[in-house]
């Protein structure tokens, strides 16, 4: 047993000795020795689980104390005046200038009316002018010889009460019959009564001009409403050519077309004025506190992001949009819920740029500076006004 263990313990070590053996043993790297252990420091997760709350709460109170100055709503849209055309005289269209969507200048044609009758009728009224100036000098006239037949009927007066005079004396003296002086006094009655009938004429013919016979022939009343007929009819042939109110793009004229007859006050279509524009800017009923008419504002339509348009209120609205809707709202029901309002305000456009196309309707977002903002003192019920 002693000697097949020294066997084999040899021939392990022979295995051992061969080349290959050593130079694997010498190729294999020598083991360093371990470093000592360096010493671990404290770590600052927990300083950091304790600092980084307490860093939001303060930016987040930083913020909400600094804010509520700019009070902001995108529940806005630009407006337009919106005028409804029509016509002030009824007839057949003849001529129409105009497309739908063309832009148009005040004073520019828009359609004209077959102007025919309306020239006919100031035709007759002008003689109608004429007439009447002719009928007031026939008055001057009748004036003037109801003035000669009291003249007239005054003289024949004076004669005859002469005369009676005389066959007054000639009765007492017995001279002449009672019969004569019964006929001087019976012709002195006669003319007397035919002065009285020349003065009542001239009362009249003085009436019929006004009561002054020196009147001007067009300031009396039959000449001056002939003069307000024939102006009317003048009138009513300068509405034949409808032109336009204002600066603005005609809209809804599509199949507005000659031959077309319209009556009077009937719309047409719509002009669009675009010299005057405006926001109308719905805010909450809480942002509204410090909200004043003349602040500055802010204004991005949504057609053109990157320009932003200076502004001014100009207005706030006397109600809210459900006060003054077609079917109010009932508060006084069981199942009444509250709910934040809103309130129109105007923003008036203080820029003018007439390269920009401006439509009504378009949606806006309008920020407003109130100069007021939120403050420590909030808290307590006051606000602080920002320099």
């Amino acid at each position: 047993m002693n000697a097949v263990t020294k066997v084999d313990e040899n021939a392990t070590k022979l295995e051992m000795d061969s080349p290959a053996d050593q130079v694997s043993m010498t190729a294999a790297p020598q083991a360093q020795p371990l470093p000592a252990k360096a010493k671990r420091r404290p770590s600052n997760r927990f300083v950091w689980m304790f600092a980084l709350p307490v860093l939001l709460a303060v930016g987040g109170g930083y913020v909400w104390v600094t804010g509520g100055r700019y009070q902001e709503t995108e529940n806005a849209n630009l407006r337009q005046a919106r005028v409804s055309i029509a016509a002030d005289a009824a007839g057949r269209i003849v001529k129409v200038d105009v497309n739908d969507n063309q832009s148009v200048k005040k004073g520019d044609e828009l359609f004209t009316i077959d102007p025919a009758p309306y020239r006919i009728a100031l035709a007759q009224a002008e003689a109608a002018v004429a007439g009447a100036r002719l009928n007031v000098e026939q008055l001057r006239a009748a004036y003037n010889q109801a003035m000669s037949q009291e003249r007239v009927a005054s003289s024949e007066v004076d004669y005859l009460q002469s005369q009676f005079d005389r066959a007054t004396d000639l009765s007492k003296k017995g001279i002449s019959a009672m019969s004569s002086l019964d006929q001087a006094r019976n012709d002195l009655d006669k003319a007397r009564q035919e002065q009285s009938a020349s003065e009542q004429g001239i009362v009249s013919a003085k009436a019929a001009l006004g009561g002054n016979p020196d009147i001007e022939t067009d300031q009396h009343p039959t000449v001056l409403a002939a003069l307000a007929a024939r102006d009317k009819a003048a009138y009513d042939l300068a509405q034949t050519t409808v032109r336009a109110p204002a600066d603005g793009v005609v809209y809804q004229a599509s199949s507005f077309k000659i031959g077309q007859f319209v009556g009077t006050g009937t719309p047409l279509f719509a002009l669009v004025e675009t010299g005057d524009t405006w926001i109308d800017a719905n805010f909450k009923e809480t942002q509204l506190t410090h909200m004043k008419p003349g602040q500055k504002a802010e204004v991005v339509l949504d057609t053109y992001p990157g320009r932003t348009f200076e502004a001014t209120v100009q207005a706030i609205g006397a109600g809210t949009g459900a006060e003054f809707s077609l079917l109010p709202a009932q508060n006084a029901t069981g199942n009444w819920v509250k709910v934040t309002q809103r309130i129109p305000v105007r923003i008036k456009l203080t820029d003018d740029d007439a390269k920009l196309a401006l439509r009504t309707g378009m949606s806006a977002t309008v920020s407003v500076d109130t100069g007021v903002s939120r403050g420590l003192p909030s808290v307590f019920g006051h606000a602080v006004a920002a320099e």
